[in-house]
Order: C-alpha cells, then sequence, then structure tokens
C-alpha cells in the first residue's frame, strides 16, 4: 500500500513496516486530504476507521511529535497546491467575528502548534551555525523575506555577518558563489517557493555551506538538504499566509544567540547603540524633557 502514498510520506516511513490501522491512517493523506487537514485526533481516527490512539501511533512512525503536527503538515500541503483567490474560498464558512478576530484567533492557532514544535535543542544548534558562519546568506521570497529582514538586522546588532539577499538572477547567484566552507544560508520555505531558491539550497552540500531552512513543510530537496530544519505554522486568516510564526521563531533563534554569549551579545547591541547615538539617528528624547 505504500506505493500508493505520496513520497513524502513514504520518504519519511523509510523501511519501517506499518501496521494495517497506520496505513489506513497515512492512506488519508490521499484520499481524504482536506479533511485530514483540519481533523481532531478523534475525526481522523473517525475516517480512518481506528482508534485514536492509532493516529498518534501513525503520526509518530513518520517522524512527528504527534498528530498535531502532522495535521499541521498536512494542512500546509493542502493550501500550498491554492491559489491566493482558492485560499480565500478555502476559509469563506470559518464564523465571522470580524476580520481582527479572525486574523488574531488564527494566529493563536497558530502560535499554539509553534510552541509545540519549537525545541530549544535545536534552536542552539541554529544560533550555533549562525555564531560559527564568517557570513550568513539569508533568502525568502517576496513576504516571506520578511522574517529575513528581521534576522538579519538583530543578528548584525549582535555583531554577526548576516545578510538578507533580495536579488535575483545573477547577483543573487553571485551572492551564493561567495559563499565559503562553513559558511551558511537560511532559506524561508514558505506556501510557493521560487525554484531557483530551491535549487541553490540543494547546492549548499557540495559546497560545504550550512543549510538552516524555516518551512511550513518538510519539502523534498530542500527539507533533505538542511542541517537543521525549523517548522512553523503559515496558515492564515484570509488570502495569505501568516509571517507571524516565523517571526517568533527567528525571535527564537535570536534569543539562542544572546543565550550562547550573553557578554559578547551585550557588548555587541552597546557598541551598536553608541554608533547610532553618534550618528545622531535617533532623537534625544531626555533632551526633549529638559527644554
Amino acid at each position: 500500500m505504500s506505493t500508493d502514498l505520496p513520497d513524502w510520506i513514504t520518504s519519511r516511513l523509510g523501511e519501517r513496516s506499518a501496521s494495517r490501522g497506520v496505513r489506513k491512517v497515512l492512506g488519508l493523506v490521499v484520499t481524504h486530504q482536506r479533511q485530514l487537514a483540519y481533523a481532531s485526533t478523534a475525526k481522523a481516527a473517525e475516517l480512518a476507521g481506528v482508534n485514536p490512539a492509532t493516529v498518534v501511533r501513525a503520526a509518530q512512525q513518520v517522524g512527528y511529535t504527534g498528530w498535531p503536527a502532522m495535521r499541521m503538515e498536512v494542512r500546509a500541503r493542502y493550501l500550498s497546491q491554492l491559489s491566493a483567490s482558492e485560499v480565500l474560498h478555502e476559509h469563506a464558512d470559518e464564523p465571522g467575528d470580524g476580520l481582527g478576530r479572525a486574523a488574531v484567533r488564527r494566529d493563536l492557532h497558530n502560535l499554539q502548534d509553534l510552541a509545540g514544535l519549537l525545541d530549544d535543542d535545536q534552536l542552539r544548534r541554529v544560533a550555533g551555525i549562525l555564531i560559527e558562519a564568517r557570513v550568513t546568506l539569508v533568502l525568502g521570497s517576496g513576504s516571506f523575506a520578511a522574517p529575513g529582514l528581521q534576522l538579519a538586522h538583530l543578528a548584525q546588532t549582535l555583531g554577526h555577518d548576516v545578510r538578507l539577499e533580495r536579488a535575483g538572477g545573477t547577483a543573487l547567484l553571485n551572492s551564493v558563489r561567495l559563499l565559503r566552507p562553513g559558511d551558511a544560508l537560511v532559506l524561508f520555505d514558505l506556501w510557493h517557493t521560487p525554484q531557483d531558491l530551491v535549487r541553490i539550497a540543494g547546492l549548499t552540500g557540495e559546497h560545504r555551506v550550512r543549510l538552516v531552512v524555516i518551512a511550513d513543510s518538510v519539502r523534498p530537496g530542500v527539507a533533505d538538504a538542511a542541517d537543521e530544519l525549523v517548522l512553523v505554522p503559515s496558515e492564515g486568516a484570509s488570502m495569505f499566509p501568516s509571517l507571524v510564526p516565523a517571526v517568533t521563531a527567528v525571535q527564537a533563534i535570536i534569543a539562542a544567540v544572546v543565550e550562547a554569549d550573553r557578554r559578547a551579545a551585550s557588548a555587541a547591541a552597546d557598541a551598536a547603540d553608541r554608533l547610532w547615538h553618534d550618528f545622531g539617528l535617533f532623537p534625544d528624547e531626555h533632551a526633549r524633557w529638559r527644554e
């Protein structure tokens, strides 16, 4: 039956044998993808005709901590197949209690899921990659570059050469070509990722560049090449994905960089602050109050 499963499931299952019940759960990814994307553990069990414990066991057998983590992956993959207008239609039947409340409610769910995904040991490993790298290049397409800007700016403030690359074509390839063994590349792989960024991620291994991927699903190729794959939810309340979880993950990574060497982080931040003050970048609030 495994031949009927999508590649991302069979690759995560590997050579492990699965019981009939587990295979029935995994088969729902093909036969009932939309329902599975929003199903509780009990509902997934009902769809597969098994007990809830089998649903949990199925998720764990393909590498997830439990059903909520696997459901997030299934939902991200389902939504990534849709256009923006189709995503809007997907949310049309959700209870309406105002646009603001809907956006907040969606991201409260996202952050709850993210809390179960973020792992302190992994955050420390990602921080170590950024700290040890001579140069780190950050890539993201369109609005998905926004958390990359946050990562680059805050890491630079802490004294690390982390650069957001917004160019494409030859300029992008030149920047990647200048990376050296031991350098790092961070890719935000959310919803739809342009093929050139996917291909660049695949080149990191042969050039001995460390690859960190912050993604909303485990996409073959990119995930296989990653030294660290940080999973985040990304479903928005309307047409477009939410970046709140990715921004929160960046905050956690920066916190891990600070914790790795608090003294060095404080010294670098103080040096940046003095330079900004010397250049008069910000108004002197104390002087204003003295007037």
